[in-house]
């Protein structure tokens, strides 16, 4: 069981020297206020004068301390084990001539065989980082002690507790000592020895307080009394001594310390030990042999290895849990890199499996937040664009008097008898010419998120591009310009495709002849129903009925050269042999108001100039906005509108259908089938390889931290291993 301190004290130094504060291993902290006595107990601990001392805050910084018993017999082997350096050809140098010395951490393997030295490197390293008036620091000095005369201990001497700030301490001193002393006694493997000078209530003990708020029920909790000797006269500390005060599990120890007087007359640890077992004898003979520095540094160096064996197993598990983190987390990033060619070839192409995977679905890291790569292009064209299309009104900024002066403007000087089919297809070109900006911002849509998908690639799929920032920047740039070449082509093709649907208005299409079918049925109903309200003076000559058309009296039959013109809009012979099923036969409207409705001027209806006594100018007079149709043009708009909303349907049906083909074809498709050429083509060659899989420091910087933590943690691990379990009872 002695074994088990050395095996601390060897964990400490492996993870010492790659300065990780991962790993809690077991020690003992000294806590107490300033000027308790703390310095003291631990030199009295190491039997020699190695700490700074004086009035005021001495201790500025943690210091860790490691005492290592040596065998004077065996000096050799000890030293060897600690630091085979300082052995050559079977040869003891770097002036290891005494049979005690020290080393610091930051020192690496100089050797200190003078104490005063030790002191004096301390003082300096304390300066160095806390400055040399007053302030404090986390940063903790490292020493180790090798002696014959010490036992086996781990301990770490705190700054004192104080309250008021001094020379350049800041005005929160108090606090900042306070969480610098929790941040090493929260520590559950640290075993809490709590300073407290015997001249003083032990009820206003601050050590005991700050030592209870992390061990309430004082399980880890051991209690020093110092100064016993300076107690007043006609007092004692039985009562402290013996627990009646206030009691504490692990016991308390009282002490006698070197007076500042002793220290200045150079009275040896040796001496003042002496005279200390004196003292106890002389004043407190029934607690003599359970108080004391030598039963103290016993007690410690038991309560230690206790501690030790019950935290070993833990300590074991978390070791070789974090061995297998940081070894994953190591080969994250990478080995180093010997073959650059192939390594790139190989990122290169990685990425581009990468980038398609995402697209069709197959990655390897599916994203569970939101919705990336090719399903959101899906929901961009079935749910977006398409309800976009769908959103849009087919009659939208259309208004009547539109859809009457369209028709009024295709007729020419004369009165229309027909509906002119050159308003219907002029009107239809501007409601279909809509759907082009909400098509052409579907292609926007999608070029973004082929972008987006670059980045998803790099933090998902492919951590070794994090590695080399200029190859990543590389492959963005070569992807970004290869989708900004495919945008303009795109948009021509989608831009086409609406330019097609607007250069031929296909009347015949089967689905708007079923519509106009569904519309003459109506329209020829209507025609009927006015035919039987007129009065029965009017004649009704059938001889003009056309096949499935309206009748026409003999004055409004179209003359040769009006029919030859309405044959050109669809209504010649040729629409009356199809008049079942042609699209302009059922317009043909009965002219019931005749004359009347034909000379009816616009102007007939405008106010009068309101400059009086002037000629109104019938040219200069606007066109009327809103006034009530007669019944014919009612009819009339009410068919082009029925008209226009049915060929719009048709027309958007194709163009919600075409258009995510075509970008598929032109955008997505092209990009996947030709990333890997494109990137290969520009940054496969030979001239970038040093440039592009230059490693960022950073990186360069975690690889090797990772590898040094992971060394250490594999060594940690071999030294537990070679404890037998035998040593832990």
């Amino acid at each position: 069981m002695e074994a088990l301190i050395p095996v601390i004290n060897k964990l400490q130094d492996v993870f010492n020297t790659v300065g990780a504060d991962i790993i809690q291993l077991p020690q003992i902290a000294v806590v107490g206020t300033q000027s308790s006595g703390k310095s003291s107990v631990l030199e009295s601990l190491v039997g020699r004068d190695l700490l700074p001392r004086g009035t005021g805050i001495v201790t500025r910084r943690p210091l860790i301390l490691q005492l290592v018993h040596v065998d004077p017999e065996d000096r050799r082997k000890t030293s060897e084990e600690n630091d085979p350096s300082t052995w050559k050809n079977g040869r003891l140098y770097k002036g290891v001539e005494g049979e005690e010395w020290g080393k610091f951490l930051h020192t690496k393997n100089k050797i200190y065989t003078d104490f005063d030295e030790i002191r004096q490197e301390i003082e300096t390293e304390t300066e160095r980082i806390s400055g040399n008036n007053k302030g404090i620091s986390d940063e903790p000095i490292h020493l180790k002690i090798f002696s014959p005369h010490v036992v086996n201990l781990t301990l770490v001497d705190l700054p004192g507790i104080t309250k008021v700030p001094v020379g350049d301490q800041p005005k929160d001193i108090e606090i900042q000592i306070r969480e610098l002393i929790l941040k090493y006694i929260s520590n559950p493997n640290c075993i809490i020895l709590a300073v407290t000078a015997a001249n003083t209530d032990m009820a206003t003990s601050e050590a005991l307080k700050v030592a209870r708020e992390v061990d309430p029920d004082g399980r880890r909790t051991l209690a020093v009394v110092t100064k016993l000797d300076l107690m007043d006269a006609g007092t004692d500390a039985m009562d402290v001594l013996m627990g009646r005060v206030i009691p504490v599990k692990l016991g308390l120890i009282g002490v006698v310390n070197r007076s500042q007087l002793d220290i200045n007359n150079k009275k040896s640890v040796a001496d003042a030990i002496r005279d200390e077992h004196a003292f106890l004898q002389k004043k407190y003979p029934s607690l003599a042999n359970r108080n004391g520095t030598k039963y103290l540094a016993r007690t410690l160096n038991r309560l230690l290895m206790h501690h030790i064996r019950d935290c070993l197993p833990e300590l074991k598990t978390r070791i070789n849990v974090l061995a297998a983190q940081y070894q994953s987390l190591l080969s994250s990033y990478g080995e180093p890199v010997e073959d650059k060619s192939a390594t790139l070839l190989q990122l290169i192409t990685k990425f581009a499996a990468e980038y398609c995977n995402t697209i069709e679905g197959t990655a390897k890291y599916i994203e569970t937040a939101e919705l990336c790569g090719g399903a959101r292009i899906c929901y961009i064209f079935h749910e977006t664009f398409g309800r976009t299309l769908e959103s849009v009104d087919p009659l939208g900024g259309l208004t009547t008097i539109d859809v009457l002066t369209a028709i009024r403007n295709a007729t020419g000087p004369r009165p229309a008898l027909f509906v002119p089919e050159v308003s219907f297809e002029l009107l239809v070109k501007r409601q279909v010419k809509r759907l082009e900006e909400p098509s052409l911002r579907c292609v926007e849509l999608v070029h973004e998120e082929m972008q987006r998908i670059i980045q998803h690639c790099s933090n998902y799929s492919t951590q070794e591009l994090l590695r080399f920032p200029k190859l990543h920047d590389a492959i963005v740039e070569v992807v970004t310009s290869l989708l900004r070449k495919r945008l303009p082509v795109t948009n021509e093709m989608v831009h086409n495709l609406v330019a097609i649907e607007l250069a031929y208005i296909n009347t015949k299409h089967p689905d708007f002849a079923d519509a106009c079918g569904v519309m003459n049925n109506n329209i020829e109903e209507q025609r009927r129903n006015r035919m039987r309200e007129l009065p029965s003076a009017v004649p009704r000559d059938k001889s003009l009925k056309g096949p499935g058309g309206p009748s026409l009296s003999p004055s409004e039959a179209p003359a040769p050269s009006e029919a030859e013109g309405a044959k050109g809009a669809g209504a010649g012979p040729q629409g009356d042999q199809e008049a079942g099923t042609g699209t302009w036969r059922g317009m043909l409207k009965k002219g019931e108001e005749g004359a009347q409705d034909d000379k009816s001027k616009p102007q007939s209806s405008l106010p009068a100039s309101p400059q009086k006594g002037h000629a109104v100018n019938l040219l200069d007079v606007p066109v009327p906005v809103a006034r009530k149709l007669s019944a014919r043009e009612q009819r009339d708009c009410e068919v082009i509108e029925r008209l226009i909303k049915s060929y719009f349907l048709i027309v958007r049906k194709n163009i919600q259908d075409s258009v995510p083909k075509a970008v598929m074809h032109f955008l997505v498709n092209h990009v996947k089938d030709s990333l890997q050429s494109e990137l290969v083509g520009q940054l496969y060659k030979s001239g970038l390889l040093d440039d592009l899989l230059t490693e960022s420091e950073d990186m360069a910087q975690r690889r090797n931290e990772a590898a040094d933590m992971l060394k250490a943690l594999q060594k940690a691990s071999q030294v537990i291993a070679e404890i037998r379990e035998t040593h832990l009872w």
